[in-house]
């Protein structure tokens, strides 16, 4: 195995003292950022998104910029516009904030669809065209967008296409008592998540070194026993009587290379059904659409995705 594995894991445990209380959350993040996949984070107010990702930028060393999204914000708030010097008299570029490693966008339901496509030519093909010039971002380039599943007046759902560029939708619930018991000692103890504490915490790691990890990940061997089960479980979302839509080949591509991750970071080579199962609902939450009458008989989404792994023998 790589020998970037050990700061990876030294990086979830460091996330984990700061963010407490969210250990699946932040095995999933990890798991994002070896597979390179960008992320929606959905959860009311005050659980900690924002400071999740901020803490996990400074822990990587990568250039971290936010962006507030608003009714008003215009896609050239996101992407930049080339500006004319009176001086100079040519235009000079100015690069919007999604130039950066990471980028938190931060409510992302709450801006218009067309400032909203101003992230889908970056989220797909790593690069942004301004005024016919295609310029590249940097090879990390991560996107973070956080929603809050509460807000429905003034937002603007996203639509399927842009949902299936996101690899994951991790759910931020509430702490339990001991976590949240726990968060109120270290706010007492002094850190209180602003940007000075933040700015004080020791890197662990480097971008050049999750790069590093994201090539060992695509090492991970996979049957093809295990391909045909991972084929199995697409078909059968497919083919869900409480399912409209089912897995996007982007999807079945997408989960064997979250699956290697997972892999990956437990310690392995190679991909098991375990590795294939524990990475599926954060995959596929946000990619299938119920039926209208599974929704009207209150059905849930995590429920079906667990009704269809259900489904499918479990390759021995």
């Amino acid at each position: 195995m790589s020998e970037t594995r050990p700061v990876l894991i030294h990086l979830g445990e460091k996330l984990n003292q700061i963010i407490v209380g969210q250990a699946s959350l932040v095995q999933q993040l990890l798991v994002a950022l070896l597979s390179g996949g960008h992320i929606i984070l959905e959860g009311v107010p005050g659980t900690g998104k924002t400071l999740l990702v901020k803490v996990l930028a400074q822990l990587i060393q990568a250039e971290f910029r936010r962006v507030q999204l608003t009714p008003d914000v215009l896609p050239s708030d996101i992407t930049g516009t080339n500006i004319f010097d009176l001086n100079s008299r040519s235009f000079t570029l100015k690069k919007g904030p999604v130039f950066t490693e990471v980028l938190l966008a931060d409510e992302i339901n709450r801006t218009p669809p067309k400032t909203q496509a101003a992230l889908l030519e970056a989220m797909e093909e790593m690069q942004v065209t301004l005024d016919g010039e295609s310029l590249p971002l940097p090879d990390l380039f991560w996107v973070i967008a956080t929603q809050n599943p509460l807000e429905f007046e003034g937002t603007y759902p996203l639509p399927e296409a842009q949902l299936d560029r996101f690899l994951f939708k991790l759910v931020v619930d509430y702490p339990d008592q001991a976590a949240e018991k726990q968060m109120l000692l270290n706010r007492q103890a002094g850190f209180a998540g602003k940007r000075l504490d933040i700015n004080r915490l020791q890197a662990i790691t480097t971008v050049e070194e999750i790069l590093q990890a994201r090539q060992a990940v695509k090492g991970v061997k996979v049957s093809e026993v295990i391909i045909d089960y991972l084929l199995a479980l697409v078909r059968a979302s497919r083919q869900s009587v409480d399912l409209a839509l089912g897995a996007s080949p982007r999807a079945a591509g997408a989960w064997l290379q979250t699956a290697q991750a997972a892999a990956w970071l437990a310690g392995r080579d190679f991909v098991t059904p375990d590795d294939i199962k524990a990475v599926a609902s954060p995959l596929l939450r946000h990619r299938l659409i119920l039926k209208p009458e599974a929704m009207l008989d209150g059905l849930q989404i995590d429920s079906v995705i667990a009704s269809v792994m259900n489904q499918v023998p479990v390759p021995r």
